[in-house]
């Protein structure tokens, strides 16, 4: 409690802070004027408290001009000393506060010139009162331990205004940190969200256009064409409602949002056989060490060949398609190749059908779109370390895409 009156007084301000210390020394001050006295003892007369009371008034002032204040203080005092004899103090209170103020605030110089001046002072004073060696020790111990006071308050605040400033700066760089993971968040949504919705998208848009070609020729195919579209939706449904629980931000505090794994190596197979559905033939290879990897180079794995495979459907008007895992020793190497139109097929883009790494929008199938899907490519093969590269497939015809992922830290190139 008492600590926590005090930082409400340190706290307060200043204007009416040194009016109430004021005040306070001035109670102290005039209890030697109303006690009871001996008869032997000097009169208490109302000059002596009028300039008794005058030497506590530059406690007002303290902040603005301590040297000042404490030469006001001083002048008081003497002119008390030698004008006047009334009752005396315990402590030079007013005199003594002004010493703490001095070295709390004051720049070393004037701290010097002032310790010089009032040890004089207090020299000369006790040679004029008592001329004892008690009485200037006890005078100089009080105000030594006013000053040491001063500078210990000094040291205090320096530390806490540094303790806060590291306190706002460490909150700045959380800040920061935070937009910038709340960014990064944002681009990962939108890259899950792109390659789910492009690749439910585009398999539902070329199943419904042979939908009305399979209800000529082949009436038994169109009801496949037509379940395929619904497996799809549905999937496609399901992931969207996972992922936008997630998301959402008026959800009781008990209820946890619901929770799936990401898809991963495993799901690859029920993916193609969507694909196949579309009438597109899709072989499926797996060579190396085939073994368990992280669960967010999985997740990769899958959406890099769920975006390859979308931009085929989308872009390349091919028949056939080869999906290809490479385990290496400390990277996997997945390679997506097609027999269709190749790069230079791509509206909009003018890309001459040449190999190179994956740019972003403008140079790629998929920039027709915007692109979008690409760069997600390698913006995941960026996160883990690795690299994606694009360009025609075998002896020139078709399109290929390759992205190698580390596996290992010791990896350092594809």
């Amino acid at each position: 409690m008492i600590r926590a009156w005090g930082e409400r007084v340190r706290r307060a301000d200043p204007r009416w802070r040194d009016p109430g210390l004021t005040l306070l020394v001035q109670v102290a001050t005039t209890i030697p004027f109303v006690v009871p006295r001996d008869p032997h003892d000097s009169p208490a007369t109302w000059p002596a408290y009028l300039l008794t009371t005058l030497g506590n008034l530059p406690l007002v002032w303290r902040r603005r001009a301590p040297v000042a204040a404490i030469f006001g203080m001083v002048a008081a005092g003497s002119l008390y000393t030698l004008a006047l004899d009334g009752p005396g103090q315990p402590l030079p209170y007013a005199p003594l506060i002004g010493v703490y103020t001095m070295a709390l605030l004051c720049p070393a110089r004037v701290r010097i010139t002032m310790g010089v001046t009032l040890t004089v002072l207090i020299l000369v004073s006790v040679a004029l009162n008592t001329g004892t060696a008690r009485e200037l020790l006890f005078a100089l111990f009080v105000f030594a331990a006013a000053y040491a006071l001063g500078r210990l308050q000094y040291t205090r605040q320096a530390y806490t205004e540094a303790v806060e400033a590291r306190a706002a700066e460490l909150e700045r760089a959380n800040r920061i940190e935070a937009e910038q993971a709340a960014a990064r968040e944002r681009a990962r949504i939108a890259r899950e969200m792109h390659d789910i919705l492009s690749h439910a998208v585009s398999i539902m848009i070329v199943q419904a256009e042979a939908g009305p070609v399979a209800v000529r020729r082949a009436p038994e195919r169109a009801e496949a064409a037509f379940d395929a579209i619904a497996e799809t939706g549905r999937d496609a449904m399901a992931q969207l409602r996972t992922m936008l629980g997630v998301l959402r931000t008026d959800r009781a505090a008990h209820e946890a949002a619901p929770r799936s794994p990401q898809p991963g190596i495993g799901e690859l197979p029920g993916l193609l056989e969507r694909v196949r559905g579309s009438g597109l033939q899709v072989a499926y290879e797996r060579t190396g060490a085939v073994r368990a990897l992280p669960a967010a180079l999985e997740a990769t794995v899958h959406r890099v060949v769920q975006e390859a495979l979308t931009n085929v459907l989308k872009h390349a008007g091919a028949s056939a398609v080869s999906v290809r895992l490479e385990y290496g020793p400390r990277a996997l190497t997945v390679t997506v190749t097609d027999d269709g139109r190749g790069p230079g097929a791509v509206p909009g883009t003018g890309a001459p059908a040449g190999a190179g790494a994956v740019p972003g929008a403008g140079a790629v199938p998929g920039a027709a779109s915007g692109g979008h899907g690409l760069i997600g490519i390698r913006e995941r093969a960026a996160a883990h370390g690795g690299t994606a590269h694009c360009g025609p497939g075998p002896a020139g015809l078709g399109f290929s895409v390759r992205v190698v992922l580390v596996t290992s830290p010791l990896e350092v190139g594809s």
